[in-house]
């Protein structure tokens, strides 16, 4: 019974090391969903691979326990040129006024976009998903992948450190 005990554990330790591994690799690409006429899925690579016109970068101070931080310069591709490339799935010429973007952490934390903002504000033409802080592949504290919003007044709660997806809704009546 003993040893029949012992591979029951050690199967299941290596279906939920296969699972881990699964997860990590999930967790390093970006799904860009919902409404789309094209859903996008993508890592650091394809990102960085985008047209110059996509990439985008910015200098960003933070606070950390009201204490300013050295500034950092991060590195992404904004978010409406993913959007623009996965296209918004119009059932009417209007339906990108009344379309919310869905950003989620692999935790669960999300933060949302309108798309009138991120196409018509200069805050929102800002917002980027960030693959790179001072030269260098971000830190294991963030992920992959985050997502920026270098023009709120606030960024902190719009920041979003492993971001997995990207959904797109277009609010029906």
């Amino acid at each position: 019974m003993g040893a029949r005990w012992s591979c029951s554990i050690a199967s299941l330790l290596v279906m939920a090391t296969l699972g881990a591994t699964s997860q990590v690799r999930a967790a390093d690409e970006l799904r860009v969903t919902g409404d789309v006429k094209r859903p996008l899925t993508l890592d650091v690579a394809a990102l960085r691979e985008m047209p110059a016109a996509a990439q985008t970068s910015a200098r960003l101070t933070r606070e950390v326990s009201g204490q300013p931080q050295t500034a950092a310069v991060v590195k992404g591709v904004r978010l409406l040129a993913l959007l623009e490339q996965a296209g918004l799935a119009e059932r009417d010429r209007f339906d990108w006024r009344k379309t919310v973007v869905i950003a989620s952490a692999r935790d669960g934390y999300r933060v949302v976009f309108s798309w009138p903002e991120l196409a018509n504000t200069a805050a929102g033409s800002q917002v980027m998903v960030v693959y790179e802080r001072d030269g260098a592949p971000l830190g294991a504290q963030e992920g992959p992948l985050t997502i920026e919003s270098p023009g709120d007044v606030r960024s902190g709660p719009r920041h979003v450190k492993w971001l997995s997806g990207i959904e797109v809704k277009v609010l029906r009546d």
